[in-house]
């Protein structure tokens, strides 16, 4: 049975690395408007991942806060899906990557919204209305990648390659938390295709699904991105700013 403590921690995981791998885009975006764009989708990340992981330090009852969770873990500590660690790689790939996952977050803050939990339902209900933007915004780049030029459609269609077989992941049963990601996988698979069959990109059959996440099991990027991220904190432990 999955507890509310590890559905919140994995989703506020999801977010909080999420976060940091769109916001490696700042300053280095295609264009200017998109730099801005991905930045604030990734603090649209970030104000979820401490929604939730202030919840699941509530729930923990060990005394762990926000930042506790995050800046004081190691890599097998965290149950985020192995989506979201993956390297941004080039634009296209990022583009895939945020599409899969807003399709999956809209339906899943969606559901969480009318859930029973109080906290819950309410970051929810905050949450969705962003990742709606987040779903458009990402669908608006895999079409025009994808039913642009033929270079473009080419590194569109290597891209959702890539990044197809990690959202297997995203649906793994969970019974006993508030929502289980498995009942999502048909709204997903309709947003997906409808977006994909307009950008002119097939998605790819294959029976390879990596997992893990959920148990801590990572690939090596996670730890990389990790010390990235908790260096400024673990050299300064206590610092006030």
């Amino acid at each position: 049975m999955t507890t509310v403590f590890d559905f919140t921690l994995g989703l506020g995981d999801d977010a909080l690395i999420a976060a940091q791998r769109l916001g490696e885009w700042t300053t280095r975006a295609p264009e200017m408007e998109e730099d801005i764009a991905l930045a604030n989708i990734a603090l649209d990340q970030l104000g979820a991942a401490r929604l939730l992981l202030t919840y699941a330090g509530e729930l923990e009852g060990a005394g762990r806060d926000e930042d506790a969770l995050a800046y004081l873990r190691g890599d097998r500590e965290f149950r985020n899906c192995l989506l979201v660690e993956l390297p941004n790689g080039d634009f296209a790939v990022t583009v895939a990557k945020l599409f899969f996952l807003a399709a999956w977050q809209l339906p899943l803050y969606t559901a969480l919204a009318g859930c029973a939990d109080e906290r819950l339902a309410a970051i929810g209900a905050k949450a969705r209305k962003e990742s709606a933007y987040h779903l458009d915004h990402a669908s608006l780049w895999m079409k025009r990648l994808g039913d642009g030029t033929d270079e473009s459609h080419r590194r569109a269609q290597d891209a959702v390659d890539q990044v197809w077989p990690y959202v297997h992941e995203l649906f793994v049963p969970a019974p006993g938390a508030p929502v289980d990601p498995a009942t999502l996988r048909a709204d997903v698979d309709a947003t997906v295709a409808a977006v994909l069959d307009e950008a002119t990109l097939t998605r790819p059959e294959t029976s390879w699904a990596p997992g893990g996440g959920r148990d801590g099991v990572h690939t090596e990027h996670l730890s990389y991105l990790l010390a990235e991220m908790q260096v400024l904190h673990r050299a300064h432990p206590g610092a006030r700013w």
